[in-house]
């Protein structure tokens, strides 16, 4: 396949009009390696790498919760669709036999006319009840490595990103253990600037949902927030969403972060794609009404929004420009868990996993591993 005349995305986090070449599912460097000739017109448009969302729970009336292939299939076949090319999606603060459940269906699931299924994302139990958010207080659970270990053998080593709050009993000898296997991320927690940077220097490399179920980032109490922005080594995710951090924050977090360090995500539940209504997220109701979803307490649980769109909200509604929101929704979430060989950008030996895309960031096509969705 060749894809002629687009606005391509470079590694470089430039836009460079040229033509994109495909040869058995990944990009090629030239138009004489190319053996299948259909020829697809990329005039006027945007050619992105797939996105990758590494953390959200479900859409389309499905979770990952939900702990079966058929959830699994319908939210896979849902996000290529957006344009989200490769997903973790994630767990909630669930039992051990449910967390099991899931990473037992999660081992060698794949969908052939879905995103490609990378792993998990495990959000608790290994949180703190004063930031538990949205999860169940009745199942969190002490960081424990022997756990860890139990999920990730049922799962078949799919569990890509652990979430912990540092300042639990045990945390820190947890991040020290598990630092190496595993993405570790800041989460739902009460911890301080002082004790996220030990986090940080034990291993820990992301802070999950930033600004959400944590301390505020204040003059004389950073807290984590702080700490990551002083990490070199930390991704911190955000949600753009219009719903959980305000356009003004946002901009400032990109310039405070970089946008090598920022991960968009959509912690989308599986009222994303569906009409307003009560949903289940992680065993609790959940009103959604537009684009916000809350527990009965007013708690924000989650987005009903994509990655897709929450990229389109970053750009047309927050200012941010498209090249950096591109990056942080397909090449940093790749880098984040270890797969940027293979996907996150447009570069010769990747994957064929392309988001077309017209001047006012409509989806045009999606090319999935080569082949037209």
């Amino acid at each position: 396949m060749i894809i002629r005349n687009a606005s391509v995305y470079t590694e470089d986090g430039i836009f460079i009009e040229k033509d994109i070449y495909i040869a058995d599912g990944c990009f090629v460097d030239s138009e004489d390696k190319v053996t299948d000739r259909q020829v697809v017109s990329g005039a006027g448009c945007y050619a992105i790498p797939g996105l990758t969302d590494i953390h959200f729970h479900g859409c389309m009336g499905s979770d990952c919760c939900d702990g079966t292939p058929e959830a699994f299939r319908t939210i896979a076949e849902y996000e290529l669709k957006q344009g989200v090319t490769s997903i973790t999606p994630a767990t909630m603060t669930m039992s051990e036999e449910v967390l099991a459940g899931i990473c037992r269906a999660a081992n060698g699931f794949s969908c052939e006319n879905g995103a490609d299924f990378c792993g998990l994302y495990m959000e608790g139990p290994f949180i703190s009840f004063a930031k538990k958010g949205a999860q169940n207080g009745d199942f969190i659970h002490q960081a424990d490595t022997e756990m860890l270990r139990r999920l990730q053998e049922i799962s078949g080593g799919k569990i890509r990103t652990v979430v912990v709050a540092p300042e639990t009993e045990g945390a820190m000898d947890f991040i020290r253990e598990n630092s190496g296997s595993v993405n570790i991320s800041l989460a739902h927690t009460t911890a301080g600037y002082d004790t996220a940077m030990e986090a940080f220097s034990l291993g820990a490399s992301q802070l999950t949902h930033m600004y959400n179920a944590m301390p505020p980032f204040t003059h004389r109490a950073p807290g984590p927030i702080g700490a990551a922005a002083d990490t070199e080594h930390c991704m911190a995710e955000l949600i753009c969403d219009g719903v959980h951090i305000h356009p003004a924050v946002v901009r400032a977090t990109f310039k405070m972060f970089g946008d090598d360090k920022i991960i968009l995500i959509s912690d989308s539940m599986r009222a994303a794609g569906m009409a307003d209504g009560t949903y289940d997220l992680g065993g609790q109701a959940v009103t959604v009404k537009g684009s916000l979803a809350t527990l009965a307490d007013g708690t924000i649980a989650g987005s009903v929004t994509n990655l897709m769109d929450c990229v389109r909200t970053a750009v047309k509604d927050m200012g941010i420009p498209l090249a950096s929101a591109v990056k942080c929704a397909a090449l940093n979430p790749v880098k984040a868990i270890g797969l940027s060989e293979d996907y996150g950008s447009l570069a010769p030996g990747k994957y064929a996993n392309i988001a077309i895309l017209d001047k006012d960031l409509a989806l045009k096509q999606v090319i999935h591993r080569g082949t037209p969705v």
